[in-house]
């Protein structure tokens, strides 16, 4: 028996994807959660075998949970969901720890076989993400500016593009506000953005994140 946490902010899709599951024999699933903070507290009390997680939520996010999860039980496994199908984003996901990458449009097939490949201990990505991703690691070009980010910078990043502001992402991160803004500044720096605005929208032209969620 495969036990599954569903993480996300709308009820609706836990729902939808819950519906899915519960048909499939052999997976179970354990819990719900709403917040990335909530995941955490779910994993350390429960253990299920494998989360599927959200990126765009309040507070902490899903991939600074994603992280966090990995760190705290190997033997959990987080599949990634996300609205963002276009590299780098889902790069830089599976670079972070994620076992797998899904997007929300995906068929139930799909997602149940994401499910039986990450729990018998493969990676899993769609072909078509799959083949971005190769192509991209060929050449570093002008048209992806976020593959010269660090793991961290991404994930200030990302917290940056959904308004959350230093002294929360120093709290949430477990670093100090001026070591926040160092990397920030240097983030501003590579991208030659100015401010948080023109971070985010260069943000949404790359697909790194999408307006619907910011």
């Amino acid at each position: 028996m495969i036990t599954i946490l569903l993480v996300d902010d709308h009820d609706l899709v836990r729902t939808g994807v819950r519906k899915i599951l519960d048909d499939v024999r052999g997976f179970k699933v354990v819990g719900e959660a709403s917040t990335g903070e909530d995941a955490i507290k779910f994993c350390r009390n429960e253990t299920p075998d494998l989360v599927l997680m959200d990126m765009n939520m309040p507070g902490m996010g899903g991939l600074e949970a994603t992280r966090k999860i990995i760190r705290m039980d190997l033997d959990i496994k987080v599949i990634v969901l996300s609205v963002v199908h276009d590299n780098p984003y889902p790069a830089k996901v599976m670079q972070m720890g994620a076992h797998g990458y899904l997007t929300k449009n995906a068929l139930p097939d799909e997602m149940i076989k994401a499910i039986h490949q990450v729990y018998s201990g493969q990676k899993y990505i769609s072909q078509e993400m799959a083949q971005q991703i190769a192509l991209g690691q060929l050449s570093l070009s002008d048209d992806d500016p976020f593959q010269q980010l660090s793991e961290r910078e991404m994930q200030i990043l990302l917290m940056i593009t959904r308004g959350i502001r230093v002294p929360d992402i120093a709290s949430q991160l477990n670093l100090s506000a001026k070591t926040v803004n160092t990397y920030k500044y240097r983030m501003f720096e590579k991208l030659n953005v100015g401010g948080d605005v023109e971070l985010t929208h260069l943000a949404i032209r790359h697909k790194l994140i999408s307006s619907e969620n910011i």
